[in-house]
């Protein structure tokens, strides 16, 4: 297990399980939620009172996954990443868990995911309690030790170059999804290319190895399509659909660390 770092300011000393809490050699402690993860968000790095994804959100997206209509999103991801039973997995912005938690049951690395939504956390430990769950905010600091994990995945998350790179071991690989220009595009349009700009954003630490597009096209009840738009907190648009078919598509960014 990688060992997690206390993050009060900057204290970043290894924290070690007591019973149902977490502590630092300063002191400080963090419970154990019952469902498994632990919350080491501190206030300062909140922007509102409930960060992250609402608990609407992520029940739509848990619906979504339910029903297969990601799962070849997800066997491109597993193919790229070409994870195995030895592999130490981190998803930065990890939503519900579904990506990183499939990969450990089918693949058998060991995984762990971090997100700053606690309803999103709390999902991902309640269906995956076999990996490790954190509510942190990525963007700052990823509350681990140094060269702790052999894959990175970032998928149509935020993106943290310095801490991804220092997180990831040198002979690691990181897996970047974005959304590709034609991902929903049924319901808001033709999107941008953001390809180039995200290999320039990790092109201080790490040299792309390859790069693929996964898409999916699923036949949607009007349920469904809501729950697409609450997932990107479009649920006034609910009124103006029927059933309908929606495309799903990522772009595929895999880099090396320089």
């Amino acid at each position: 297990m990688p060992p997690l770092l206390c993050t009060v300011r900057t204290c970043h000393e290894p924290l070690a399980r007591e019973e149902r809490r977490l502590v630092c050699p300063r002191g400080h402690s963090f419970d154990i939620a019952r469902s498994g993860y632990v919350n080491l968000l501190q206030p300062q790095e909140r922007r509102s009172k409930q960060p992250g994804d609402t608990e609407e959100a992520v029940a739509a997206r848990r619906r979504l996954h339910d029903r297969g209509v990601t799962l070849p999103l997800f066997e491109a991801i597993a193919e790229m990443a070409a994870v195995s039973g030895d592999d130490v997995v981190l998803d930065a912005g990890c939503g519900d868990g579904f990506y990183v938690g499939s990969l450990a049951r089918k693949r058998g690395c060991a995984a762990h995911g971090i997100d700053i939504s606690i309803p999103a956390i709390d999902a991902a430990a309640r269906r995956y309690p076999e990996c490790e769950w954190i509510v942190g905010n990525a963007d700052r600091f990823i509350p681990y030790a140094d060269a702790s994990f052999s894959r990175v995945l970032s998928i149509t998350a935020r993106m943290n170059s310095p801490e991804f790179r220092r997180v990831l071991r040198d002979d690691g690989r990181l897996l970047v999804a974005i959304p590709a220009p034609d991902d929903l595009v049924e319901l808001r349009g033709a999107g941008r290319d953001r390809a180039a700009r995200t290999v320039e954003t990790f092109a201080n630490g790490f040299a792309l190895l390859d790069r693929s597009r996964a898409s999916t096209v699923s036949d949607l009840d009007r349920e469904a399509v809501y729950d697409v738009l609450l997932s990107i907190y479009r649920p006034r648009a609910f009124g103006k659909v029927e059933d309908m078919r929606v495309t799903f598509s990522l772009d595929l960014l895999l880099f090396a660390p320089r």
